[in-house]
């Protein structure tokens, strides 16, 4: 028996790094499954293992040791799976574009809202600065303005220039970053830049449909020099929450959750009610609109199962 860390995930196989430095080829011994969690990928990149060596030196894993944390959203193929991005991460950079692609605010709010809910903490980087024009650079500082408010710390950077890059290293040192992302907002690009070696695949945004193509295939933990863990995962299209009661939405986001301790009911549902404080509050422009739609969305999620792969 020996115990790891599991450093890639490439769908059959799973890189595991154990605790005396060897990387080892393992394969799931039995049928995992999480208890209540129908998942894609029962282990994930971040888990600690346990495995059983065998004659081929490769090996399988028999054990999952207790997680800390994780990231899962439903899974884009399968709508009642789950897909957990990432196990046992001390923070999570997601990484925005405003143009090329456009990174959607619900898509933002529901990575946002399941990091609260699973106690991580994040932080936006806001990558292409280079690239924007007057009307991409004003929408950037309403962005950067909304979610500072909220508590949120925003980071400006360019990937392709290096603008921005040494705060985001300094970020990184000593912990386990989860890096996510729309499909095209430069995320291999970035990790190319904090870690030159690796040489990362990158893509391009489509002309036609201004989203973009996927470049990282499976989750990889790529080490830091200075310590720590970067992990690289495929770009989304969109951002499905899983097993939110529509009752403890407003829980995951902090402005909503702070104002509806003045709402006339203890189960306000801040869609209708009389005397809520939230819906007050979004009149007055107090809390966003584009927040509170997002809000909605992930209700719409929870109650009638529905979910549209562009959120």
């Amino acid at each position: 028996m020996e115990h790891g860390l599991v450093i890639k995930n490439t769908g059959s196989w799973y890189i595991v790094k154990t605790d005396d430095g060897k990387e080892i080829k393992c394969k799931i011994k039995g049928n995992f499954r999480l208890k209540g969690i129908r998942s894609t990928n029962p282990i994930a990149v971040g888990d600690r293992v346990e495995i059983e060596n065998n004659k081929e030196g490769t090996a399988f894993i028999s054990k999952i040791e207790p997680r800390e944390n994780y990231i899962i959203r439903k899974s884009s193929n399968l709508s009642k799976e789950s897909h957990i991005l990432a196990a046992n991460i001390d923070q999570a950079l997601l990484i925005i574009t405003v143009s090329n692609p456009t990174t959607h605010t619900i898509f933002i709010d529901r990575f946002l809202a399941t990091a609260e809910a699973y106690r991580i903490p994040v932080k936006i980087v806001i990558n292409k600065t280079d690239s924007y024009n007057e009307d991409d650079t004003e929408y950037m500082n309403a962005l950067i303005h909304l979610y500072d408010t909220i508590g949120y710390d925003c980071f400006k950077v360019s990937a392709l220039t290096g603008k921005g890059i040494e705060e985001i290293k300094s970020l990184l040192k000593g912990k386990i970053t989860l890096l996510s992302g729309n499909s095209g907002v430069g995320k291999s690009t970035l990790i190319n830049t904090i870690l030159p070696g690796l040489n990362l695949k990158t893509g391009n945004v489509s002309t036609s449909h201004h989203k973009g193509m996927h470049t990282t295939t499976f989750s990889e933990m790529f080490p830091l020099p200075e310590g720590g863990y970067i992990i690289d995962t495929p770009g989304v299209k969109g951002f499905g929450t899983i097993d939110f009661e529509p009752e403890e939405v407003a829980h995951f986001f902090p402005e909503i959750f702070k104002i509806s301790h003045d709402c006339r009911f203890n189960n306000c549902t801040h869609r209708h009610e009389p005397g809520c404080a939230v819906l007050a509050a979004v009149e007055q422009h107090r809390i966003s609109e584009s927040r509170y739609a997002s809000y909605l969305s992930i209700i719409d999620d929870s109650t009638e199962g529905k979910y549209r792969e562009s959120y």
